[in-house]
């Protein structure tokens, strides 16, 4: 793990104290790690690495088998492309790779801009509006692969939009 910023590893301490310093914490606290910086912060799995009983190979190996946790900050903004049944058989896939072509990233990246990070999902609910995709909490259906470049185009990136993860 290297240290590339200085954060303020308070929110690390409040959370360890929390669950304690031994092994059944571990997937706890990585998600309350997250939930407070957005992602899994290197300099935050060294301290509870220090401050644990958690081993530096358990953490890596629980926070990399899970899919829910990121090492790297996530965008502003999060769009969730749905690839369930419905979705799938009404065109899914375009709609990801206009998402895909527009952002110029893959599933699981954030554009170079860092205003969204994209997830392919099972499932958002909304398969009557197939194909579907979100943007934070707001969705869009019945897409087709030019109507998903527009909305992606014409995004305004307000502070309205998605608040900023909290630092404690």
């Amino acid at each position: 793990m290297n240290h590339c910023n200085k954060i303020d590893l308070s929110a690390a301490a409040k959370i360890v104290a929390a669950h304690g310093d031994k092994p059944d914490a571990c997937i706890p606290i990585l998600q309350n790690l997250q939930a407070a910086y957005g992602y899994l912060p290197a300099e935050a799995l060294d301290y509870v690495t220090t401050h644990t009983t958690i081993s530096k190979s358990q953490i890596l190996g629980v926070a990399s088998f899970y899919g829910q946790f990121r090492f790297k900050p996530a965008g502003r903004h999060t769009v969730r492309v749905c690839h369930g049944t419905a979705c799938h058989v009404n065109g899914a896939a375009k709609i990801s790779a206009a998402v895909e072509d527009t952002l110029k990233i893959k599933d699981k990246q954030t554009s170079a801009d860092g205003k969204f990070t994209l997830e392919t999902v099972a499932c958002l609910g909304c398969c009557s509006l197939a194909p579907v995709m979100m943007i934070d909490e707001t969705t869009y259906g019945r897409l087709t692969h030019a109507q998903t470049k527009e909305v992606l185009e014409n995004f305004e990136d307000t502070p309205a939009n998605k608040p900023e993860p909290s630092h404690e």
